[in-house]
């Protein structure tokens, strides 16, 4: 047990060689292929390419639907991650592309899946492999007929591909935008997405993702926020959207990672931070020096107990997890608390540095203030 306590003392921030079953065996909760959690989470369990897909999709849509307001990524990752958890697992090349391609069941009224209609062929197989039916297709899901229709081409190679990351996210959004919603209002956005599947359960779990995604992209509030904790909570918010990279990131800013996490992913060739790289930054730009892994950071400052829980927390903290809370010696994992329940967060392979909420991380252990 001595050997595993070591190990999860600095899984954040250092290579271990051979502990891939010690932080397997410690792990609470499933977790998919990319890191990610398998359910819950927050922005982390968006892929990197497909959260730049969302983003990018906003940006166009105007061009499309001139009419239409209030378009948010959030919108297309609740979407997406109802459909196909954001194509967790597939491989996204630099520009867009999808493999293995994402189909769903054969349309045939077998009842597979849920269907009890018979969809015909409308594409030959061209984005379904099938000309004996229908089938929805990309992470989107969209059927080849709906395809047909709003299919756009987002990356400039005169082809709209369902199977685009790309195209697929800017298809799904000239489709919920209609013919000029204005999704800011919640019975439009209902609406919406009640088009893209005609059920009131559908529509729920679809918003809950929404609104749950929209939390974790608001600012937080700084308005009285200053001096050194404003600088901290500043220059971890400013590396918003820079990739987690195993081993990576520092006092002078990120940096290329090394091989391997324990899940087997390399940081060697991604320039990004790791939980403890980050907070080392962001605390080095109030002029505060940090160790390097989680575990050493928790003896710095004054320590917050887990028992006061996290409304003990004060804007400026580091927010520590462990495997067995009450024992830093087990702690695995460490943010940054902006207020409001949320902190800025690197917190796995895959994933970019965002706003998470507290929970979105298991074994809470409390803080530390160093200022």
């Amino acid at each position: 047990m001595a050997a595993l306590l070591m190990f999860a003392a600095v899984c954040c921030a250092a290579p271990v060689a051979g502990a891939l079953g010690a932080y397997t065996a410690l792990q609470t909760g499933a977790r998919d292929g990319n890191g990610g959690m398998a359910e819950g989470g927050s922005t982390g369990d968006i892929p990197p390419r497909m959260f730049a897909a969302y983003k990018k999709a906003v940006q166009q849509v105007g061009r499309h639907v001139p009419t239409c307001r209030g378009m948010r990524w959030p919108v297309l990752a609740g979407i997406a991650r109802v459909e196909s958890h954001h194509a967790v697992g597939r491989t996204i090349t630099t520009g867009g592309d999808i493999r293995p391609k994402i189909y769903g069941v054969l349309l045939n009224g077998s009842g597979a899946g849920g269907n009890t209609t018979v969809f015909p062929d409308t594409d030959s197989g061209r984005w379904d492999g099938t000309a004996t039916g229908e089938r929805a297709v990309g992470p989107f899901q969209f059927l080849p007929s709906t395809w047909q229709g709003v299919g756009k081409d987002a990356g400039g190679d005169k082809t709209a591909d369902p199977h685009n990351a790309d195209d697929a996210a800017l298809g799904a959004a000239v489709y919920l935008c209609g013919n000029g919603r204005d999704l800011t209002k919640r019975s439009q956005l209902k609406a919406a997405i009640w088009q893209y599947n005609r059920s009131g359960e559908y529509v729920a779990n679809v918003l809950g993702w929404i609104d749950q995604y929209a939390a974790a992209a608001k600012d937080p509030a700084l308005k009285n926020v200053t001096g050194r904790v404003r600088a901290v909570i500043e220059a971890a918010l400013s590396q918003r959207g820079v990739p987690y990279s195993w081993g990576g990131g520092n006092a002078n800013g990120k940096s290329t990672g090394i091989c391997c996490s324990p899940s087997g992913k390399s940081g060697a060739g991604i320039k990004g931070f790791d939980c403890s790289g980050l907070t080392q930054y962001a605390y080095a730009k109030a002029g505060i020096r940090l160790p390097r892994t989680a575990a050493a950071q928790a003896g710095v400052g004054q320590r917050i107990p887990a028992s006061l829980g996290a409304l003990a927390l004060k804007p400026g903290d580091l927010v520590f997890y462990a495997y067995a809370p009450g024992r830093d010696t087990t702690i695995y994992h460490v943010g940054i608390y902006v207020g409001s329940g949320r902190m800025v967060n690197a917190a796995r392979p895959g994933t970019v540095v965002r706003l998470d909420p507290v929970s979105a991380m298991s074994g809470f252990a409390g803080g530390a203030r160093l200022q």
